[in-house]
């Protein structure tokens, strides 16, 4: 008979294995429409329409309007404003037949208006579902198109493509196209159902997340978490079915990954970083959580991050905002 006491995740509705449902970045909701990036004629049509919409993006920021600490918008244009010879990106179709692209500003000079630059972090929970899913798609789309500007396989400057879905080499025709690169993120609790937060060597102290990495060349993105937990904190998650649970995943175009949400399960709690990437990291139950986040000894992951939800659901509840690392909008 396995001892190990499973009930602790296991009251009620077995909430851990409900998908995380309020990521901030994940709330896209307008139809991108991909049968017509290729279809010049309607693009076109589109362009010249001052219904359309249009948003700045530049170097992982946007410009946007800011209404106090609480709210944001994109500073959208009409498409018909926009010169005819700018590249822009196609991003898709509301609910209302109102299509958006996004323009590819060089470098972030002020425009007209009284909006600002700001980037995903500082106003991405702000941000209305539409607004969110256009701002992540823009600046992924635009932290591609700014670095993958020659072909890959003979060095050719390539032109924009498939309104910005792609590149193109003229010299060897061939396409290349967006990349993504997987991420797995991970809550770690051990079997008296703490959780393990981390302090990377590059944060301030007090600044504590969940443990993260990149999926490696050929390997799935289960055995990416448990090599990362191992290395960062010399720990080894359990070999039981249940002990990794997927819980959601979210764009987090810093510049490219896609994070791969998990709670995880350990049999041994004994902790060594690897004093590297991972200064330290210690187990927490809530009570200790709680008061270390008052007292402002932690500090943890702002809301727009997949890390605040995982810590958030192993807590029971949303945690108060004072308790995190928010990052201003800087003042005009």
């Amino acid at each position: 008979m396995d001892p190990r006491p499973v009930t602790v995740r296991l009251t009620g509705v077995d909430a851990d294995r409900m998908l995380l449902t309020n990521l901030v970045l994940a709330r896209g909701v307008v139809d991108r429409a991909a049968e017509r990036r290729t279809d010049a004629q309607w693009q076109a049509v589109r362009r010249a329409d001052p219904r359309s919409r249009v948003l700045r993006v530049s170097d992982g920021s946007a410009w946007v309007q800011t209404f106090g600490p609480d709210s944001a918008e994109l500073a959208l244009e009409s498409a018909a404003d926009v010169d005819a010879e700018a590249e822009l990106t196609f991003l898709g179709v509301d609910h209302d037949d109102v299509a958006y692209f996004a323009e590819h500003v060089g470098w972030p000079h002020d425009l007209e208006g009284d909006a600002q630059w700001a980037d995903l972090r500082q106003v991405g929970a702000r941000l209305n579902p539409r607004d969110a899913g256009l701002m992540v798609t823009a600046v992924a789309l635009d932290n591609w198109l700014r670095t993958h500007t020659r072909c890959p396989r003979c060095g050719a400057p390539t032109e924009f493509n498939a309104a910005g879905w792609s590149r193109r080499c003229p010299d060897d025709g061939s396409d290349h196209f967006p990349r993504t690169d997987p991420a797995v993120i991970m809550l770690v609790r051990d079997r008296d159902d703490r959780a393990l937060l981390g302090r990377q060597q590059r944060w301030a102290p007090g600044w504590f997340s969940t443990l993260a990495g990149f999926v490696e060349s050929g390997e799935s993105a289960e055995a990416a978490l448990r090599r990362e937990v191992f290395e960062e904190a010399g720990i080894v998650i359990a070999s039981g079915p249940d002990d990794i649970a997927y819980l959601g995943s979210q764009p987090w175009p810093f510049p490219c990954s896609l994070m791969l949400g998990y709670h995880a399960w350990t049999d041994d709690p004994e902790i060594t970083v690897d004093g590297e990437e991972i200064a330290e990291a210690h187990w927490f139950t809530r009570d200790e959580l709680a008061a270390a986040c008052e007292s402002g000894e932690v500090r943890l992951p702002p809301t727009v991050s997949i890390a605040r939800r995982l810590v958030e659901r192993w807590y029971g509840s949303e945690l108060p905002g004072d308790w995190s690392r928010e990052i201003p909008v800087p003042p005009r």
